[in-house]
Formats: C-alpha cells, structure tokens, sequence
C-alpha cells in the first residue's frame, strides 16, 4: 500500500514538471522568418541544421535521413539536411526548392517557425508567399558566387513586404577555405545594395550550414568574427511582435456565427488592436455603430483581446455586418476609398493584361478589379524605373487599381492585413499578383454617386419595356451585325425602344483612341459595357456586335447587369466559312500578313461556354436567327 502510495506521488511530481514545462514553453515568443536567396545557396540545408541542432529530429527520421543521405551520394559522416526539407519528390530529384516549407522547432529562450522558400526566379512567387507573415529574412548568399540578381530581388521583395530584420548569412565559407576577405567583399557589395533600397541594418554572418560553423556554436575556424552564432541573433533580436497590438483596433469579418436564434456572432482574427467589452465599435464600409456585448472564444468569455487572437464579437444592437466588413474602433476608422495607388508584383506567366478585371482578395473582401498602365517597372539590378506598358512574370511595378466598390483599407506599411491583396484570374482562378496598397487616390474621395429621382425602373415603365443588352459575339465575318440589324428592325417594328452599338461604328468615334492589341480590345469592351448600361438604365434594349473574344471582359459585362437583363448571344460560324465570306477583306490581309492581331488568324477567340443562344449560321438564315432572338428576348 505504501508503495502504492509513493507510486501516486512520483506521478503527481511528473505531471506538475510536464505541466510546468508545458507552460515555459507556451510564454516564449514566438518568431517567423524565412530564408531566401538565389538558387544552391543552401537555405533546405541550413533549416536541416537547425532543426539537427535544436534536437527536432526524432531517431527514426534520423535514421532515414542518413539512409537517404548515403542513396544520394552524400560520404563520410556528413548528413544531407537539405533532405529534411525538401519534401517533394522533384524537389529530391532536382536537388532544388519548388515549393514553400514551412518548419517548427524550438530553443530554450523561443520558439519558431520557419519558411524554406525557393531560389528559382520562376518560384519567386512562393518565396512572397513565405515572406508574407515573416518577421524576419535570412539572406542566403553562396561565398564562391557573392551577391546575384535573385539575392536583390527576394532582399527587395523582403524589404517591400514589411520585413525589417535582415540576417545576411554568408555560405558555404567552407568552399572557400574561411577566407575573411571573401566575407567582407560580400558584405560591402550587400551593404552598398541594401542602401540604395532603404534597407539601413543588416546583420551579416559567416556560416557553414554543412559544417554547422556559427550556426548554434560559435566555430573555431573563423576567429575573425566576433558577432552573434545565428541561433542567438534569431533567439534575441526584438521584433516588437507586441506593437501591432497599441494600434486601433481592426477585425476583418471572416464568418457571421449564427447557432441559433438566441446568438449572432462575427468571427474573425483581430488584425491590430486591443478591444474589450463596452467598446464603441464601426462597422466599415457601411458606417453603422454599436457597441461590443460580448468577447467568445475557445475557453470562454474574455475581458480583453489582442491582435494575433481569433475571437467571435458579438454586438450590443441588431446592425447589418457581413463576411468581408470589418469591425473597427468607432473614433479611429479606416479608410474606406475604390481607387488606389498599389505596387504589384505579377507572378503569372502570362502578362498582366490593362484593363482587364481581376478578383482582388484583401482579407476576407473580394472586389473586382481593374489594373491601370503601369507607372513604371523596378529594375532590382540598378533600382531604375522602367518605363512599361504592361507587367510579366517576377516584374514589380507600381500601378494604379480601381475596384467595382469601395473597400475598407490601411496603407501596407501601416497594417499588412489591411493592405496586401492577391489578384486572382477571373476564368482560371489562378492567382496571377500580390499587390500592396500604398494610398487611395485623391479623386476616389471627391467622386461620389448622386441620387438621381427618375429611376432604370421608371424610365422602363415610361416605355412600356424590359431593358435588356443583347450581346452578339463572334468571328469576323459571321453575321453578327447583319442578325443584329435585323434584330433591332424587327424590335422597332413592334414599338420597341432600342439601340444598336455596332463594333466598327463605335471605333469611329468613342473608341477611334483604340488599336488591336489584347490591353485595347479589353478596354473598347470596358467602355461599351459601360454604355450599354447607361442606355438600359434609360430603359432602352440595347443591341452590340462586337467580337469580343474573351470571356473574362464578356464575364466582366455581364456581371453589371441582372441575371435576365444580359443575354450572350454566340454567333457560331466555323473560321473557314467566316474568312470565305471575308466581306471586307480582312482575313485575306491577316494571311498575308499586313494586318496584326487579328481574331482567329494571329489573336485568339475564346467561345462562350454557357451563352444564352447560340445561332449556327451555316443551317439557319439571318431572318430566322432574327426572329428566334426576337422571341427570346421578348419571353
């Protein structure tokens, strides 16, 4: 029984030193970084070793780390660490980073997260993506090969994200024999970089990830150098991780928390601030006010909440909020603003097309979105401004946005949740950019809408009609204008009040500014779209024969208009027919070559995919398609 007893108490000793120890490690901070550079600079073999030498490698991986490292032609007693990270089987093929890995481990004073981002220039877009909650960068430079064009550009993209903690940790000084000179030439070339991009302190460290030379310990072999292992700067430096916290408060609304009828809460990260029961709070953009009733969360009611938390707010007064409204201090809102000034980086391999609309993600908002002609480009070489029509794949510029509605922001410097976005391709969901928003431009505050008395609903009843926009699209050549022609002959036969916009017509006068290229035909079917809905608001029934050929910009007119106000009326005619018919002798110059971008021969035409009609031209005659139109529209 005694032994029984004493069983009890050696337990009960154990648990308080687990729960005590649970505890410690809970109150460390807690650090992101990431480390970056150019291709084979050794970032996956530098987080191997540092997870080796924080002990977060369990014995059977290491075990099949060494297993690995010898199929792999690693000899002697060395270890590939870089097997640690690199999880994908390309990555292990190629022996390079594709993709963003993202590692835990822990010392005695904190704890960390790291992203293993990848070197090559076509993954430059993972490399943002890491970057993008990091709070610091380790700048990986190869000794033999000193600073290269990726090393400025992931420093530069580190910079403009917001990271202000920059380890430059030179490698690899194994390969050349520890050489001091060889570390300070590198320095001084990053240091006169770093400066002309505003970069003001760095610290620079000569390591060996495969040696572990001042890595954990501080290495013998390098006497030279008397500045922190890597591991003390990363357990030391001040990130004010707590400074976020004395801004106003902000909380993007990510999900309306409904149970039952007895409970409506909006959940949500809190983005900056500290807020507390009683607090006044507005509800951004619409502008309504109240006052915070009750802090939710996993444990309970809270007292107080800080950024970084994850909490569900409930309101003191029933007021309208949403997914994608935010929750602010009442005295210290943000801005609220539909024109930006922003700068992007574009990571499609397709180019950026002007004009063009995008979903723009800005926390839990999403708008449709427009990208201006760029100001300019960055050269990350020499830091020039380059003058550029349009953006490609890695290209940073600086350009100006305008989204379909105002959405609450906050300047990027100032809030990185507030003012970092995606672009996302309307037709591929493919994220093609990451943009940061710099400020609103001063025209998107002094345009507002002016309440008009006569309404779309008035003017309508006043004719005696539905207004609608028939959107005729097709090859050259296929009979849109003649079919839409007889369309609108028919309309006005039956007393009907319309309008034909024809392609060529509209190139005479509001779109004569306008050439051929992909950027022009988006825009020349930008302003249509927005007359057509000028007309239909006047109540008329608006026809347009336009080629139009891509479903993004016939998508992007489409969604102005009700569900049964846009009716995509697809022309079909097989290319042969359509250029031999050729009535104006387009195709016969496209073929020889005086005519560029021209649809179907040198410029794509991208089919409708679920239009309302679709009128084969080879087995039915104009005054057929008319009248089934006519029908249609009129149902």
């Amino acid at each position: 029984m005694a032994g029984q007893e004493s069983a009890y108490r050696v337990d009960a000793l154990v648990a308080e030193d687990i729960d005590a120890y649970l505890a410690q490690h809970q109150a460390k901070s807690l650090l992101r970084f990431i480390t970056c550079g150019s291709v084979d600079d050794g970032k996956s073999t530098l987080i191997g070793r540092l997870l080796y030498d924080s002990k977060m490698i369990f014995e059977d991986q290491l075990s099949a780390l060494e297993a690995d490292s010898k199929r792999v032609g690693t000899q002697g007693q060395n270890i590939d660490f870089a097997l640690l990270v690199d999880g994908l089987a390309a990555e292990r093929e190629q022996g390079i980073t594709i993709d963003v890995a993202y590692r835990f481990f822990a010392t005695e004073k904190r704890k960390f997260i790291v992203a293993d981002t990848p070197g090559h220039e076509q993954y430059t877009r993972n490399m943002v993506t890491g970057a993008s909650t990091a709070d610091l960068a380790v700048i990986l430079i190869d000794a033999r090969k000193g600073v290269l064009t990726q090393t400025r550009r992931h420093s530069y993209l580190a910079h403009l994200i917001g990271i202000r903690h920059i380890v430059l940790a030179v490698n690899k000084m194994d390969l050349v024999g520890y050489d001091r000179q060889v570390f300070d030439r590198i320095v001084a070339d990053y240091r006169a970089f770093a400066n002309s991009i505003g970069i003001d302190a760095f610290t620079p460290i000569p390591i060996s990830g495969l040696g572990g030379d001042n890595i954990a310990s501080r290495s013998a072999i390098t006497p030279w150098y008397s500045g922190p292992t890597l591991i003390e700067h990363l357990e030391t430096v001040d990130v004010d991780i707590d400074a976020v916290a004395t801004e106003p408060f902000r909380m993007p609304v990510q999900w309306v928390n409904r149970p039952n009828l007895d409970f409506r809460g909006f959940s949500g990260l809190i983005a900056s601030g500290t807020v507390r029961p009683g607090d006044a709070v507005r509800i951004v953009p619409s502008g309504r006010t109240s006052k915070i009733a009750r802090i939710v969360a996993m444990g309970g009611d809270l007292d107080e909440a800080r950024a970084g938390q994850s909490v569900t707010i409930t309101l003191a007064d029933e007021i309208d909020c949403s997914r994608g409204d935010l929750i602010a201090a009442a005295s210290a809102p943000p801005e609220v603003a539909d024109q930006f000034q922003a700068t992007i980086v574009w990571m499609d391999a397709e180019p950026m097309l002007v004009g063009r609309a995008y979903w723009l993600k800005i926390g839990a908002q999403m708008v449709s979105a427009t990208i201006q002609e760029p100001r300019h480009a960055v050269d990350v070489n020499t830091m020039a401004e380059l003058s550029v029509r349009t953006l490609e794949l890695n290209d940073i510029g600086v350009a100006e946005v305008y989204t379909d509605r105002p959405i609450a922001f906050e300047a990027y410097a100032t809030n990185r949740d507030l003012g970092g976005f995606i672009l996302i391709d309307k037709i591929t969901n493919a994220t093609v950019a990451a943009g940061l928003l710099s400020f609103a431009l001063r025209r998107s505050q002094n345009v507002h809408w002016q309440s008009i008395e006569i309404t779309r609903d008035a003017h309508a009843a006043q004719k005696g009609q539905r207004p609608k926009l028939l959107w005729f699209t097709g090859l050259s050549g296929s009979g849109k204008s003649t079919i839409a022609n007889l369309v609108e002959k028919r309309l006005h036969a039956l007393g009907k009040h319309s309008f034909l916009l024809d392609g060529d017509n509209i190139r005479h006068g509001l779109n004569r500014d306008l050439g051929f290229t992909d950027a022009d035909r988006i825009e020349n079917i930008r302003r249509v779209g927005e007359v057509a809905k000028l007309m239909t608001d006047a109540g008329l029934i608006v026809l347009t024969a336009f080629i139009s050929p891509f479903r993004a910009e016939r998508s992007m007119v489409r969604s102005m208009f009700a569900e049964r106000d846009f009716i995509e009326i697809f022309i079909s005619t097989p290319l042969a027919v359509a250029e031999e018919r050729d009535v104006k002798g387009l195709y016969k110059k496209a073929r020889a070559g005086d005519l560029k971008n021209f649809t179907g021969i040198d410029s794509p035409y991208e089919e409708p995919e679920a239009p309302e009609l679709i009128i084969d031209t080879t087995a039915m005659s104009p005054d057929d398609a008319a009248d089934l139109i006519v029908r249609t529209c009129l149902a």
